[in-house]
């Protein structure tokens, strides 16, 4: 479907009062008029990205006042506002700020801890998983030592602890998962952070921590509390809707978070603070964001059962299936088509990870796919 042609397509879809969430199988949902002028989600023009897990709602409008307000301070360096977001995310985890590492985007918190941690020795990880701590400490001579996931597509905690040895400076863990969404077993897992820190640093990426719907979940951020060699990341990116804006923090015991602090990069800048601030706030985009997820994976999910396509249960903002086609074609053709998605996690070379976007992008996603997987 051309741009022309979907832009036409969703003009003849809206019902004044609201835009009934179209194509999704049977689900009943709408987006009134007055979230669509409050959350101002961007217009589609061009390709429709569903590829890279970002929330399309945001930022939200007190973020981007936020902002706005914030240019004033533009010219000062960012160090010196600082205090008052540690503050608050402090408070928010439940720990004294000297836990707090702010970074731009957690992407550079796994960074700057795999050269941190991993560097003249080795980090242990399961495949697939997010790639760029191991693939940054590798560029500095980090050996990584990769276990492969279960069959069930879990991370093999158990092959990990076997694997740890003198060499192993940094345990690598992604939960939820990217890009399977999977959680790791809530009880498992805090034995083998207990345990395996013990001997070697534990890097918890909790980037989607916010979408997980197991009730009681554990964060590790309970292990540092308790001083044990945990790190945690965390990130605006996601749920806050600022995966252009650069912000996200590491959460560590006070000699862990120093040696972080000292290797930060590129620090971060006024506008990201104060959208922070802001977003920590702002509790009912949080909230719209995470219900507007949850429609968008159901409508995802029912097409997927229509297709008889094998998917895995999501804590996530994506969900990861079985196209039965190689993923490289499947890009292709589907860019064709005018979308974005997820690119290859080897060797899962037929399996397709789609990120949720506005209700209208993935009813016409949803149509999309069922003309070539149907």
């Amino acid at each position: 479907m051309s741009v022309i042609s979907r832009r036409s397509w969703l003009k003849k879809a809206s019902l004044g009062t609201g835009l009934v969430a179209l194509g999704t199988s049977g689900i009943v949902t709408s987006l009134a008029a007055e979230e669509i002028k409050k959350f101002n989600p961007r217009p589609m023009a061009g390709l429709i990205r569903l590829g890279s897990n970002e929330n399309p709602y945001g930022p939200s409008e007190a973020m981007r006042n936020a902002m706005i307000k914030g240019f004033d301070n533009g010219c000062r360096y960012p160090w010196g506002y600082n205090a008052e977001l540690v503050s608050m995310i402090a408070e928010k985890e439940g720990v004294p700020a000297d836990h707090i590492v702010l970074v731009a985007g957690s992407t550079e918190g796994l960074k700057i801890a795999g050269i941190t941690f991993g560097g003249g020795g080795e980090i242990i990880s399961c495949s697939p998983t997010f790639l760029s701590m191991m693939s940054y400490a590798e560029i500095w001579g980090t050996e990584i030592n990769w276990v492969p996931l279960t069959k069930d597509l879990d991370f093999d905690l158990e092959e990990i602890e076997n694997r740890v040895s003198y060499k192993t400076k940094m345990v690598f863990l992604c939960n939820p998962n990217n890009p399977t969404g999977k959680l790791l077993p809530a009880d498992q897992v805090v034995d083998f952070c207990k345990t395996v820190s013990k001997q070697a640093v534990v890097f918890s990426d909790e980037a989607y921590y916010d979408y997980i719907t197991q009730p009681n979940y554990p964060s590790m951020v309970e292990l540092v509390k308790k001083g044990y060699d945990v790190v945690v990341s965390r990130t605006f990116s996601k749920v806050y809707g600022m995966a252009g804006i650069r912000m996200g923090y590491l959460v560590a015991k006070p000699a862990l978070a120093k040696m972080l602090s000292d290797r930060v990069v590129a620090n971060t800048n006024i506008m990201a603070i104060e959208a922070s601030k802001a977003a920590l706030l702002d509790k009912e985009f949080y909230q719209f964001s995470l219900q507007k997820n949850l429609e968008a994976k159901a409508m995802l999910t029912k097409t997927l059962d229509e297709l008889n396509l094998p998917y895995l249960d999501s804590h996530a903002n994506f969900i990861f299936f079985q196209s039965g086609r190689d993923i490289n074609e499947l890009n292709k053709t589907m860019l064709e088509k005018g979308f974005v998605i997820g690119r290859p996690f080897e060797p899962l070379n037929d399996w397709c990870r789609i990120s949720t976007g506005t209700l209208e992008e993935i009813a016409l996603y949803n149509t999309a796919i069922q003309e070539v997987l149907g």
